[in-house]
């Protein structure tokens, strides 16, 4: 089943890699949607894409690369639209 979130990450997830690392693994599972830095220090993730794949997604979103700490992910189910093609970073 194909399914849409939106998950907010907080703890130090800017500045090391984490944009970069969550992209790599959307593409990886090939999931559609963005991942961007927000102005509070949080990232924001929308991703689209086969449940099980998704929630891999958030998996590895909880962890985090090695030198980020994850305090906490939040995560809204949303409607899925299909109008991502492809899984992009935006600033």
């Amino acid at each position: 089943m194909m399914i849409c979130v939106k998950l907010t990450v907080s703890g130090m997830v800017q500045g090391v890699g984490f944009r970069w690392f969550i992209k790599q693994k959307a593409t990886k599972f090939g999931l559609n949607g963005t991942v961007r830095n927000m102005a509070n220090g949080n990232v924001e993730i929308e991703v689209e894409g086969e449940e099980e794949r998704v929630n891999a997604l958030i998996r590895f979103a909880k962890a985090g690369p090695s030198f980020s700490r994850v305090s906490e992910v939040n995560i809204e189910k949303k409607t899925l639209t299909n109008s991502y093609k492809s899984f992009e970073i935006t600033y």
